[in-house]
């Protein structure tokens, strides 16, 4: 978490006059899982730059990518058969004045006509156990899928290709 929380400081320091991160994770609990939270409160330089500049510098993060940026994304891309979509993008808002608050966006789903596809994803690192990390990624699927109302997903389960 430390990591992700340098590396979103770094991306936005040459950016801003002032930035700013909670010196201590903050724990939040969901209906299925824990999660860390740490708020960065940043002040621009030039508050005519574009939130989408921002994002651009930010994502993705180590935590959905992997560092260094541009080789682990050409890794994952040779490596992944389908592409991350919406997964791990951006998702927040931003008032006239430019102030907003932005999250990554590490659970998702795409409707699409009658066909509903879920994203959601682990963080692999080297000591990561294959078995837990499959289950962190089904929990994370369970809660959307509860979010739903879908209590028994094996009916509509279809394998990745």
């Amino acid at each position: 978490h430390r990591h992700v929380v340098e590396a979103i400081v770094d991306g936005l320091a040459p950016w801003c006059s002032r930035v700013e991160a909670q010196a201590q994770p903050v724990l939040h609990a969901t209906a299925s899982m824990w999660h860390l939270g740490t708020r960065i409160h940043a002040t621009l330089k030039d508050p005519a730059t574009p939130a989408a500049t921002l994002l651009a510098e930010l994502h993705p993060t180590p935590a959905v990518c992997g560092t260094p940026r541009q080789a682990a994304l050409q890794r994952i891309r040779e490596l992944e058969p389908v592409p991350r979509g919406f997964y791990a993008g951006a998702v927040g808002w931003l008032d006239a004045q430019g102030d907003g608050d932005w999250y990554v966006a590490i659970r998702c789903a795409r409707l699409q006509g009658t066909q509903l596809r879920l994203f959601a994803g682990a963080g692999i690192v080297a000591d990561s156990q294959p078995e837990a990390e499959a289950a962190e990624t089904g929990a994370k699927f369970t809660a959307l899928l509860n979010a739903l109302g879908v209590h028994d997903p094996a009916p509509l389960i279809e394998p990745m290709p």
